[in-house]
């Protein structure tokens, strides 16, 4: 297990291949494993000739467990990519970022745009300007005795998630209890490097795609038919949109 410390926080990540590195930045409940190796991502990339490094966010995976809400934002766990470059001696990275991680790739692109050279956006497009959902709501839901105490389906959703993926259901509940800013077109604009978002087109997570692309400098969109929040990650249309626009 590969794991550095961030600040005193103990990250773990994994890598596979050799090339180009490529991080991958997972999304709220899951870790680099189920989001990244499950999905065939880093068979995938590695195969195409990349270096891949798949984080375990804080609070996440196999990383180190806060329960303080204000141990937790994308812009502080940004710092966590950062470092974990800054680790492995990488200058510059492409990043693919999905859900919490597209936001987190966002704010190390907006706050470190020289160490990032290709971003992926995937799982949060118009939202990452907006915002998702209510918080608190699905906070309440993970710390509650069961999910049978659960009625909201969003709510529910993430708990049931949360308890497949193994993980802490209080660092979770901290994690979603953090300041989430948002990301304003004036701040998207200051990302050069070139971006593909990606989002389902049933995502009611990730919201509409071309209101992000609209706000970036240098971007793309792609919209996969009939995927939704869950299921669109491991969608093979995705995988040959990134590897087209890695290449």
């Amino acid at each position: 297990m590969a794991v550095f410390a961030s600040d005193g926080i103990e990250i773990f990540f994994e890598e596979a291949g050799q090339g180009n590195p490529v991080l991958l930045i997972h999304g709220f409940a899951s870790n680099g494993r189920v989001n990244w190796t499950n999905t065939g991502w880093v068979k995938t990339l590695a195969g195409a000739g990349h270096r891949v490094i798949a984080i375990d966010n804080r609070g996440h995976g196999f990383s180190a467990k806060l329960y303080d809400p204000a141990q937790y934002s994308a812009e502080i766990m940004a710092e966590d990519a950062r470092r974990l470059l800054d680790h492995l001696a990488i200058p510059t990275a492409d990043v693919i970022g999905y859900s919490m991680g597209a936001r987190i790739a966002a704010f190390l692109a907006v706050n470190h745009g020289a160490r990032v050279r290709r971003a992926v956006f995937a799982g949060l497009a118009a939202r990452m300007m907006t915002g998702v959902g209510d918080g608190e709501a699905v906070a309440r839901a993970l710390e509650a005795r069961s999910v049978d105490d659960i009625e909201a389906p969003g709510p529910r959703g993430f708990r049931i998630f949360a308890e497949q993926t193994k993980s802490d259901l209080r660092a979770l509940a901290a994690c979603m209890r953090s300041i989430r800013p948002l990301l304003s077109p004036d701040r998207l604009a200051t990302i050069t490097a070139p971006v593909l978002v990606v989002a389902g087109e049933r995502d009611e997570i990730a919201g509409p795609v071309e209101p992000l692309v609209q706000a970036l400098p240098h971007a793309r969109g792609v919209v996969l038919p009939e995927r939704n929040h869950m299921n669109a990650v491991g969608d093979r249309r995705f995988k040959q949109e990134v590897l087209g626009f890695l290449s």
